[in-house]
């Protein structure tokens, strides 16, 4: 079996009160909207989607202990434009052993991580396999 690809979901009371956060300030590009669900690309083959959490297969749940990260070489420029937009809870930029990241809190709470392996030879373990 090979696999194409995932699809992280993330489940709210309400998407429709999230969907600007993540279209207009994150740019993220809509691929599908099931009505329940709106489903974006997020990279070239990666995928995250807002649920309709009364309707979904899984519930809202007030806090959540889940990390959506986003690996990008514009660490920098992500962190300037989301410094301009207000986004709550934006950390400064840290360098870690293996990468530069900075976390941040969409409008209903669930955390948001962009990084950067700053390590070519780690980098390359994410890249494509071919």
């Amino acid at each position: 079996m090979k696999n194409e690809y995932t699809i992280t979901f993330f489940y709210y009371e309400d998407i429709h009160e999230l969907s600007s956060f993540y279209e207009d300030i994150l740019k993220f590009e809509l691929v599908l909207d099931q009505g329940i669900a709106r489903i974006y690309r997020v990279g070239p083959e990666s995928y995250f989607g807002i649920v309709d959490g009364t309707r979904g297969h899984l519930t809202h749940q007030e806090r959540n202990a889940v990390l959506l990260t986003i690996v990008t070489d514009s660490v920098e420029d992500w962190h300037q434009r989301l410094q301009k937009a207000g986004v709550p809870h934006l950390s400064p930029i840290q360098r870690g052993r293996f990468c530069e990241h900075f976390f941040f809190e969409d409008p209903k709470g669930y955390a948001i991580e962009i990084q950067r392996f700053h390590d070519p030879d780690v980098a390359a373990l994410f890249k494509r396999i071919k």
